[in-house]
């Protein structure tokens, strides 16, 4: 991974860089940043260029044997530990043991991978992942040897507010007072769920959230058939994966808008046998795009909510869509509205805290089934 790669985050780089030049690499550092804003991205790129055999001016070089290893992410001093969980395969795991499914899931999310992309990847599908006591001892494992080709061992924890309380203490000693060449890189997205013991013992490297014009910029020129990438840009505030989101919702919508009416049309007439199907069908596309659904919908019932009021023409859908709605939207009105926003938002709430699908998507459904025949 080459800086010049990641989106915006120009101010972060330059530090990186210059700590690299004037040899003042902290042995412990956590990045901590919001979804979105790279900070992953920014750790691979750092480690390949801490362990690039000819660094230029302001990134790696990306041809040398090193670089050429980062870039396929099997470098011997290159570790990763992500939250996993035990699966029929791997009754007791360690991050190992996922490592071919880790370097899928970074290449196709660019390296801007969330969490439910990973549980999806490796099929955690209702189970929370932890970083666990056995990675714990990897760890210590993996620290204690030297490095094998570069000047450092670097060990990236990706999401570390998952590591298991009871088997943190373990690491202590290490991120206070690390063996030699040792380079631990913290990743993470909430800093009130870490451990202050580790909050102590870290350098903290503040990722914020990419500006507006490098993630505009980078969305014109891969997502040249999009339009409104200002509008897309703005909405998703800073956030890559926001507005990933938002183009994938606009790429399947035909997909997306069929779905949505069939649902409603279910609901609203009680077809329980319809509905299961739905519910099953839902189930097996993964997280993200449950929640694009659930988003795609909220944004339906915010049009149904201006036709209501006669401002049909702030209403900007394809044809197929604006007829469906002029018969659906008198069934969205001021007295279900609020309730059917609050169950769409905390449906996403719940997807994205792990909670079986097929339970949200039923509960959600049958909800819907009253709520439409509100008057």
């Amino acid at each position: 991974m080459l800086f010049k790669e990641i989106i915006g985050q120009f101010d972060v780089k330059k530090r990186l860089i210059q700590s690299v030049k004037e040899r003042r690499i902290s042995h412990a550092q956590l990045f901590l940043g919001p979804e979105g804003s790279g900070k992953l991205a920014l750790a691979i790129a750092y480690a390949q260029y801490i362990s690039c055999t000819d660094r230029q001016e302001e990134d790696s070089c990306g041809i040398c044997p090193s670089c050429i290893k980062y870039q396929k992410l099997i470098h011997p001093d290159l570790h990763f530990f992500y939250p996993i969980a035990p699966t029929q395969k791997f009754p007791k795991p360690i991050s190992s043991n996922f490592l071919p499914e880790w370097r899928t899931a970074l290449i196709n999310s660019n390296y801007y991978l969330n969490l439910n992309e990973w549980y999806d990847e490796i099929g955690l599908e209702n189970k929370q992942g932890i970083i666990n006591a056995n990675d714990c001892n990897e760890i210590i494992k993996k620290v204690s040897l030297k490095p094998y080709e570069s000047e450092f061992k670097i060990v990236i924890i990706w999401i570390v507010e998952k590591l298991f309380h009871a088997a943190a203490p373990k690491l202590l000693k290490n991120f206070e007072e690390p063996p030699e060449k040792t380079l631990f890189i913290l990743i993470s997205e909430n800093r009130h769920q870490i451990l202050n013991t580790i909050l102590s013992r870290t350098q903290l490297v503040n990722i914020p959230k990419i500006s507006d014009e490098p993630l505009e910029n980078y969305l014109s020129s891969k997502f040249s058939n999009i339009p409104n990438i200002k509008s897309i840009t703005a909405i998703a505030n800073g956030n890559y994966k926001a507005a990933q989101r938002l183009i994938e919702e606009f790429e399947d919508e035909k997909t997306n808008f069929e779905t949505f009416r069939n649902w409603m049309l279910n609901c609203y007439n009680s077809k329980t046998i319809d509905i299961n199907k739905f519910v099953d069908e839902t189930s097996k596309i993964g997280r993200e795009k449950q929640k694009a659904l659930l988003s795609y919908s909220i944004r339906i019932f915010r049009d149904c909510v201006l036709m209501h009021y006669g401002n049909s023409s702030l209403v900007k859908q394809e044809q197929e869509m604006k007829n469906f709605l002029s018969k659906f939207y008198i069934f969205v009105n001021p007295s279900n509205i609020l309730s059917i926003n609050e169950e769409f938002n905390k449906s996403i709430f719940h997807i994205e805290r792990n909670v079986n699908s097929k339970l949200v998507f039923m509960d959600l459904s049958l909800k819907m089934c009253n709520l439409l025949k509100i008057k």
